[in-house]
Parts: C-alpha cells; structure tokens; sequence
C-alpha cells in the first residue's frame, strides 16, 4: 500500500507543544519527530491519498502551536519506506517482564523465560508506547500485576483505549476480563486489528463509548485512563466510582504543570502517588479495602 507523507520542520522549542496538541485533539494521523542532538523537530503526516494529506496540512497550518519552519515535503510512500522510516525512531523497550516489540523485530528478539511481548505495527493510529504518558501507564500496570497475588482478582478497565496497547498489555499480563472502550470508531477499530496480531482477539472486549457510557455498571481491580487533564477532572467521580473495593485508578495525559489541579479533584481517603516523566505525569490513586 502507498502512503503519502506530510513532513514539516518545526521550531524545536515547541516540539512539546505540538505533541501536546495532537494529544488533546486525537490526531493519531500527526506525530513529531525530534532529534535532540541535533535539536531539531519535525510534524509528520500519513494519509492514504495526496487529497487527504494536503487537505490536512491545509487545516493544520495556523493552528500547529509551534513556528513553522520551512514549506512541507508531501511525498508518496511506498510501504517499505514508511515503515523504514519508523524504524529510526522506534526501538524495544522493556519493563518488568513484559516487553513492547516493533513487529519487524519479532524473528530476532528474544524473550526471557516467563516474559511476554506485545509486537507493535506502527501505522497510522497505532501508538507504539515511545509518549511518556503510555510509557507511565505500561509501567503502572506491569507493577501492579506483578504484585497481584496468585488468584487475585485482575479485571482492568481501559477508559480511552486509543490503540488499544494497554489493554492487551493487560492481557499479555495474565490480567482478565477486560474492557477497553474510545469514543472513537477508529480506534476501536484499530485495537482489534492489534488484537488479531499479537493473538488476543478473545482477550479483550473493545467497544466504541464514551466514558460515562463505557463505565456504567462496571468495575474494575484496576482501572486505566490515559486521556488528559481536563477531561480526567470533569470524570473524576465516574472513574473513582469504577473501582472495586481495594482497587487501582491509573491517571495520565497529565502535564506535570497541572498535576496539583488533577491531584486536587482526586482528593479522598485513599493513596495518591505520581510520576513525572520528561513534561508528563502520572497519578495512581488505591482504595483501601472497604473504603
């Protein structure tokens, strides 16, 4: 299949806040690219047609919040070059004794034994783990799981699934059942077409809904919400009220500037811990028993 590239160069400086931005606003097509040595950042696009990419470059210039450099590269892309290009910028990584394994890389990784892997195909909305905001939620939960006790109860809910790459991290655990919804269409779609590839397809049950809808009438030993800051606010009682007795709400898509304002609208009996990981953090919150 022939993709076609949208690659802008942008003021380093406001490499973040463009991240940030294509977080907030779901645009999984966008992504930066930085190269810190040499400090300088790229936007880059992939759409399915010279259309759809000029018609996204179009609407994205003027609100890109970073000075644009220089005129964009629109080019056509074989699937070979795509994926090449994806491979400069995304490598294995490992926490715990799960490991997060691009897909052309699955003949020659080895796994340890009682490690697992989820194999990634980095396209156009699946996330690959490398945003410190996924990589904060891949750690929370490889920790929690680990100190589960044998026959503990393990049911995760994935509130904002995206990729679908912490629910079949979950699963990839031992962790079950578990939920994992996104307002989103496509990204439920695309969750399952990852499911298929690491051979989880019954592992999970994605469905499209929105937060009030997908935590409706369910509760979980640990629940996952990786959206952002005022969002995350505005559902704090839903969220809270999705925990099982003793159990785990995991928070990010937090910027560590708005931490305090999260940490505020969570307040309650019960343990607060967080993370900062480069301009992002995290914030686990753990009921007590009977709490």
């Amino acid at each position: 299949m022939a993709l076609v590239q949208v690659k802008a160069e942008i003021d380093a400086a406001g490499a973040a806040a463009a991240d940030e931005h294509f977080l907030e606003e779901e645009r999984a097509e966008w992504s930066v690219l930085e190269d810190a040595i040499a400090r300088r950042a790229w936007v880059v696009g992939l759409f399915d047609s010279a259309a759809a990419a000029q018609a996204a470059w179009t609407e994205l210039q003027g609100r890109l919040p970073a000075r644009l450099l220089g005129a964009a590269d629109i080019s056509e892309l074989a699937d070979k070059d795509w994926r090449d290009s994806y491979k400069a910028h995304f490598k294995a990584w490992q926490f715990g004794r799960l490991h997060w394994v691009p897909v052309w890389e699955r003949e020659t990784h080895r796994l340890p034994a009682g490690h697992g892997a989820i194999w990634l195909d980095p396209g156009l909305a699946f996330g690959t783990g490398n945003h410190e905001t996924t990589r904060l939620c891949c750690e929370r939960l490889a920790a929690w799981a680990e100190s589960r006790a044998s026959g503990a109860s393990r049911r995760v809910i994935d509130a904002g699934c995206g990729s679908g790459i912490l629910a079949l991290s979950a699963a990839r655990l031992g962790c079950g059942p578990i939920e994992a919804f996104d307002l989103d269409p496509e990204a439920v779609r695309v969750s399952r077409e990852n499911a298929a590839l690491n051979g989880l397809e019954s592992a999970v049950e994605f469905f499209v809904a929105n937060l009030e809808e997908g935590l409706a009438n369910s509760t979980a030993d640990l629940v996952l919400a990786n959206i952002q800051a005022d969002v995350l606010v505005a559902n704090a009682r839903a969220l809270l009220a999705a925990l099982a007795d003793g159990g785990t709400l995991v928070l990010s898509g937090i910027l560590a500037g708005e931490l305090d304002g999260v940490r505020r609208a969570f307040a309650g009996p019960w343990a607060m811990d967080s993370r900062v990981l480069g301009e992002w953090a995290d914030l686990a919150i753990t009921l007590s028993a009977g709490t």
